[in-house]
């Protein structure tokens, strides 16, 4: 049942993928009318386009080479330039049928008409191939993303805790060597007391991770208290022993529906992915999970999807850190995500319990972040006791 469920999603995605192509090709060749001597170049630049990711993730299963990743580099590009030619292309068929009321474009089939279109045509390819260039060099310059947060509860030899925090790495064959070099550098710059990744540190297949040697860079994190992670709902999809391994082999210990007392000042706790559940194995809930933990104690939660907010301030949790939504990482999805979810990115407090919600580091699909920039969080946790205030 779940290779038959696993074959009917992959088929509808590959639908949905041709059909849209088709309609981008469709109005391609429309533009081209008035220059038929570029349709054969268009016809197959489509064709290595529409073809290119699906092919190179497969390869990437069977050999892992230049072919592969060539491949899934140009296919990830082209989801960005789907998108934003198929609401550009919308836009004009929408002007299109307006005419149809008003008539105010020229004639059809007239010089002016074919002018007209290959000029709208051209302005569109150079704006779409802007919006991506300016995508792809805002995915590369991460923000530092800092919150000051007072928490009333008294850690004993310690009145501040600095935490340096990051999700949605997706390390694989597109957040690869260089990325993560970076992402480490910038964590080790802000001297954190404890590091923590809020899920997806890994992008499905561990392979291409390990076939880069990822690793290696994520050994030299440093902090003193230790480098941490969960689970994300992309560890699910590539394997997550495998993915947890990996990590646990190179410096990242992976909690995982647990709570523990660091340095007896403070727990932290994190919770498996959602994903789990698909697993047939349930993931503990909220009040199983830290029912081994002192609630005079402040209580740190990792959670990957920031679903249920209201369960966990009723179970006292004082800082929930996750991601997950990349807040749409393309606009305009970021206004889907903020509809899904009661905080889509940033800082919200409810009663006691404060909620980060971030961007993420690094992307998902297409190398390209039009909606916001990706993300660091520092972290200033300040303790105090209620006797003192």
């Amino acid at each position: 049942m779940k290779a038959a469920n696993i074959i009917i999603f992959i088929s509808i995605i590959l639908s949905i993928h041709f059909l849209v192509n088709f309609y981008i090709y469709n109005r391609g060749l429309q533009w081209l009318e008035s220059i038929p001597s570029l349709k054969g170049a268009f016809k197959i630049t489509m064709l290595i386009l529409v073809l290119s990711y699906p092919i190179g993730r497969f390869l990437e299963k069977i050999w892992y080479g230049p072919p592969a990743t060539t491949l899934h580099w140009i296919g990830a590009f082209w989801f960005a330039g789907m998108l934003y030619f198929t609401l550009t292309i919308v836009t004009i068929d929408l002007v299109r049928l307006l005419n149809l009321l008003f008539h105010f474009l020229p004639e059809k089939g007239t010089e002016s008409y074919l002018k007209l279109k290959f000029i709208s045509g051209s302005v569109i390819s150079v704006g779409v191939l802007s919006v991506i260039l300016i995508g792809f060099l805002n995915a590369w310059h991460p923000k530092i993303n800092k919150f000051n947060i007072s928490i009333n509860k008294p850690v004993y030899g310690r009145k501040t805790l600095k935490i340096v925090a990051a999700s949605d790495i997706h390390l694989g064959t597109i957040i690869g060597p260089r990325k993560t070099r970076k992402l480490v550098e910038t964590i080790n710059e802000l001297k954190p007391d404890i590091i923590l990744f809020a899920g997806d540190v890994v992008d499905e297949d561990v392979q291409p991770v390990i076939k880069q040697n990822l690793g290696e860079n994520l050994k030299q994190l440093t902090a003193p208290l230790g480098v941490y992670a969960s689970t994300g709902n992309h560890e699910y999809i590539g394997g997550v022993e495998r993915s947890v391994k990996y990590l646990e082999e190179h410096g990242v210990s992976v909690i995982r529906d647990s709570c523990f007392l660091i340095e007896n000042s403070f727990y932290l706790a994190a919770r498996e992915d959602r994903d789990k559940n698909r697993t047939g194995h349930e993931r503990l809930s909220i009040e199983q999970l830290i029912k081994q933990c002192d609630h005079n104690k402040p209580i740190i939660l990792l959670d990957h999807q920031p679903y249920n907010l209201d369960v966990v301030q009723i179970a006292g949790i004082d800082l929930q850190l996750s991601g997950h939504t990349h807040h749409g990482q393309l606009w305009p999805f970021g206004y889907i995500t903020k509809k899904i979810f009661e905080v889509s990115k940033g800082y919200k407090q409810k009663g006691n319990s404060h909620f980060i919600v971030s961007t993420g580091f690094g992307t998902w699909g297409p190398p390209i972040r039009t909606g916001n920039r990706p993300e660091i969080l520092e972290i200033t946790l300040n303790f105090t006791d209620k006797k003192e205030q």
